[in-house]
């Protein structure tokens, strides 16, 4: 127990300090003021993933869901992905089902600062998130960047450095974190999680490391049941399926499967100290925009940096572990 309280509380300490912050420095995005009731304009930058369109249907609703606290999209940004065939094809129909929601569309991110309070980064493309991030973090918007972070951990780092240095929070996730039977797992349901079985879509995009395009939802369902603490990770490959084992500090051990050619869903098993539960599939965004939304108005995110950050060291030494046919990878956050 004194072991894995101390791992876990160095990772907290130095998972930032890594990119040359402190703990106290990190921390400091979220204690800026709650917004005023006036200030809940949203703002989207990228239509090149349905997800700005389900988010905004679920945001300027008739009758929205009193959890989303009255945020509503009011400005998007059309450029995502500069180069990504699939991502660029869903821009049109996207963009016609923005416009019928009275959404204004500009031509710049600076156009789109002037017109919102807070923004919502949905571009498909993790290689541009950097880019798109800065303008907003600079203009002190809170900020919520759509799974993938980045299309790498040296950005995902450069992203929070920005945020620590205009103090304003940001936070990334996938909406399969807070599906309900991983929300009843950390609430205590089977005790202390001692491991877990994850099985994710996992098809794979070339301009992105391998789990970053879509793996990464089942890297987010691990982490929300395992925590951080990740030490070492063993992939396997083959055309139509992923094998990765990974190893705890604690001696844990969690395994994840990334199905690329065959019938897809999200799901696997958590084991704990006094019972096994299931882990089921999505289902809906409702529990994901009502943690945005709530992070929008706290400036608490329900995702802590490091935490993030160990996600992208994962998945990067899930991609070395395949460079090197299979071999064990330490984790280098």
């Amino acid at each position: 127990m004194n072991n894995t309280y101390n791992r876990r509380q160095f990772i907290r300490n130095t998972a930032i300090t890594g990119i040359g912050l402190g703990l106290t420095a990190a921390a400091q995005p979220l204690m800026g003021a709650v917004p005023m009731a006036d200030q809940r304009r949203v703002g989207i930058i990228g239509l090149d993933t349905s997800h700005s369109v389900e988010f905004t249907k679920m945001l300027n609703a008739a009758s929205p869901d009193p959890a989303f606290l009255g945020y509503h999209v009011t400005v998007a940004y059309v450029q995502g992905s500069k180069d990504i065939a699939s991502s660029l094809e869903m821009v049109p129909g996207n963009l016609a089902k923005i416009k019928e929601m009275n959404v204004e569309i500009v031509d710049t991110i600076d156009a789109l600062l002037n017109k919102c309070d807070v923004v919502l980064l949905e571009s498909n493309d993790g290689r541009v998130h950097l880019e798109q991030a800065l303008p907003v973090l600079k203009a002190g918007k809170r900020l919520f960047i759509d799974k993938p972070m980045s299309a790498s951990l040296a950005d995902t780092k450069a992203i929070f450095k920005a945020a620590v240095k205009h103090h304003v929070p940001v936070f990334s996730s996938s909406a399969l974190r807070f599906i309900d039977s991983i929300r009843q797992v950390n609430g205590g349901s089977i005790g202390k999680v001692t491991g877990v079985d994850i099985y994710t879509p996992s098809p794979t995009e070339k301009t992105h490391p391998d789990l970053f395009w879509y793996g990464i939802h089942g890297v987010e369902m691990l982490y929300a049941l395992m925590g951080t603490g990740c030490k070492r990770l063993t992939r396997t490959t083959e055309t139509d399926m992923d094998h990765i084992t990974a190893v705890w500090d604690d001696g844990r051990i969690a395994t994840l499967r990334g199905v690329k050619k065959g019938p897809y869903g999200f799901g696997g098993h958590a084991f704990g100290e006094k019972a096994i539960a299931a882990i089921g599939d999505f289902n809906s965004y409702q529990p994901l925009v009502g943690q945005i939304t709530q992070f929008f108005q706290t400036g608490i995110p329900p995702v802590k940096p490091e935490e993030t950050i160990e996600m992208m060291a994962f998945m990067e030494a899930a991609d070395e572990s395949k460079r090197k046919n299979g071999a064990t990878v330490a984790l280098t956050v």
